[in-house]
């Protein structure tokens, strides 16, 4: 599973405070942290945590590579925020740029552009496509895979390999009312979004959007992770210093025969 440590997002009220504060301990306290915790990207998201989205992103970044050397998720919707971001991260170790939907109705080519920029990031420039487009998130399967579709009928066309592609078919929050069945439906999509593509593209969901505002969040999440990933999910934005969660995660990587059984093999699971 590639986990993209979802810590430093301006949501969090240590993160906010940090920003507003410039206080550049917390923010690479959690940088080494999630990566002892073996996260393989670090999710940076600004979030509302300032006016200046641009040069807190830039800031962010800058703070973070001082300590640290794991790759980057850059996060926003907003192209200007990203290509700030993406102009002082080192990319030699890879960059992942997290979110476009397929398209906006201000902006048709959105897709397109973010295709371009990570293009312009090197070989290790990667993407993170939501099943989403002008007409908002959907929700039922159909529409969600045939959204995937044109996401990877648009990534090939633009010669961008399927190991750059992440696809996200997008969590909701279980609590909302009549969601209760997009868990399932999500697991459903991403069973036919495998077969898009051979080799398929990446599947990723920000999985801590499932439990918000719910109760005993860190349960709903890691059984939901198994259930996704024993059909297909390869990549999530979690809580890496959640313990049990990554105990669950490597239990059921165990068990899907994708990591050797051995008594120890959940220390074996975080060194790898």
């Amino acid at each position: 599973m590639i986990a993209i440590g979802e810590r430093i997002n301006g949501m969090f009220t240590d993160v906010k405070q940090a920003i507003a504060e410039k206080d550049k301990a917390v923010i690479q306290d959690l940088a080494k942290r999630q990566t002892e915790c073996g996260a393989s990207y670090l999710d940076v998201n600004v979030g509302t945590a300032a006016a200046d989205q641009e040069a807190t992103m830039a800031w962010l970044v800058e703070t973070i590579q001082e300590t640290c050397k794991t790759p980057l998720c850059l996060d926003s919707q907003k192209l200007n925020v990203i290509a700030t971001g993406l102009k002082v991260a080192d990319t030699s170790m890879g960059i992942l740029l997290n979110s476009t939907p397929l398209n906006k109705k201000n902006d048709e080519e959105i897709l397109d552009k973010f295709l371009e920029m990570a293009k312009s990031a090197g070989p290790e420039g990667k993407i993170i496509a939501l099943t989403m487009d002008k007409n908002g998130v959907p929700q039922d399967v159909d529409t969600r895979v045939a959204i995937a579709a044109e996401i990877v009928e648009k990534a090939m066309g633009a010669g961008f390999e399927m190991h750059r592609l992440f696809v996200d078919p997008i969590v909701l929050p279980v609590k909302v009312p009549d969601a209760q069945q997009q868990p399932n439906n999500i697991i459903a999509a991403i069973g036919q979004i495998v077969f898009l593509s051979d080799p398929p593209p990446h599947i990723v969901v920000g999985l801590s959007n499932l439990s918000q505002g719910a109760g005993e969040r860190s349960l709903i999440n890691r059984t939901f992770l198994v259930m996704a990933a024993s059909h297909g999910l390869d990549a999530a934005i979690v809580d890496v210093l959640d313990d049990a969660l990554v105990d669950t995660l490597a239990t059921g990587e165990m068990l899907l025969n994708k990591q050797l059984y051995s008594d120890s093999y959940l220390k074996a699971y975080r060194n790898a």
